[in-house]
């Protein structure tokens, strides 16, 4: 494995550029009790630098959605009534909503309800665009009765895909335990990434970025970020960094490093125990400044 220690480059920002030119983001998740999590990684797309982001929610919780942030669009899709989340009806609708778009986040607040499994599966293998894969999108790959036969699909895949699980979702993902996760970090990343033709972002202290050959460890970011919607943040972000045109290994690097950032800053303003997720979107602004200041 090769250890990567510098920093790709930041997407460029031409001075003739409109919305078109930094590409269009959509956030797929939420359901009954979860608007947030969608929420949050639209926060970040935008942070992220994306032209136009787009929500997609069961048509339930799009009110919620829609009153966090009204820069980003959303878009509502069938609900399932008795679980709060997409209906299998609504995947002609999330077909719909994928075209034109330069990058797509699959996960936060999605559920896991009956009938999550065949939509994600789908998305996943028949959409060309670059796919950031997240929490329960991930849940539901992991939760699938032949772990074997997943996983011998997941690399069927159309595009580059991204996935960012906490060591209890990949441990759920590669059928082991979190205290074995966390003692071969780098390994099982690796392994994980090389097999399955996948970016494996394994978050917590000292976040490992791999695609089985190339292994980056990012250094910022503090405890403080330990809370909840933290992650959904960090979807976003990457996937409007995909959005920008960055390769999938770059743009999980970035991501990931711009994402610590924004935390360390947060803290320093807001204290470790004070910071909570939504916090994070306002402080990439300051790390975005940061890193142009180091920037050659």
């Amino acid at each position: 494995m090769r250890m990567i220690d510098t920093l790709p480059e930041a997407p460029a920002r031409p001075v003739d550029a409109h919305k078109g030119t930094f590409g269009r983001v959509l956030v797929i998740g939420g359901s009954r009790g979860m608007s947030g999590a969608p929420s949050l990684a639209g926060l970040g797309a935008l942070r992220g630098g994306a032209g136009l982001v787009d929500v997609a929610v069961p048509s339930e919780i799009l009110p919620i959605v829609a009153a966090i942030e009204p820069s980003y669009l959303t878009i509502p899709l069938a609900t399932d009534e008795e679980h709060g989340c997409f209906s299998a009806d609504g995947l002609t609708g999330l077909w719909g909503a994928c075209k034109g778009k330069d990058c797509v986040a699959l996960g936060p607040g999605l559920g896991t309800a009956h009938g999550m499994f065949g939509i994600v599966k789908q998305l996943f293998l028949g959409l060309t665009q670059p796919m950031v894969i997240d929490a329960d999108a991930l849940n539901v790959l992991a939760a699938e009765p032949s772990g074997r036969d997943r996983d011998l699909w997941i690399s069927d895949a159309l595009g580059p895909r991204i996935f960012t699980p906490h060591p209890g979702e990949f441990a759920k993902l590669i059928g082991s335990d979190i205290a074995t996760v966390q003692s071969r970090r780098v390994e099982m990343a690796a392994e994980f990434a090389k097999d399955s033709g996948v970016i494996v972002v394994l978050k917590g202290h000292g976040t490992v970025i791999t695609d089985g050959d190339r292994v980056a460890i990012n250094r910022t970011g503090n405890p403080g970020m330990a809370t909840g919607g933290s992650g959904d943040v960090l979807t976003g972000l990457i996937a409007a960094l995909l959005a920008q045109g960055m390769p999938a290994f770059e743009a999980a690097q970035l991501g990931a490093h711009l994402h610590g950032l924004a935390g360390d800053l947060a803290a320093a303003e807001l204290s470790q125990p004070g910071m909570i997720a939504s916090d994070l979107p306002r402080f990439l602004t300051q790390a975005w400044r940061k890193l142009e200041s180091i920037s050659p």
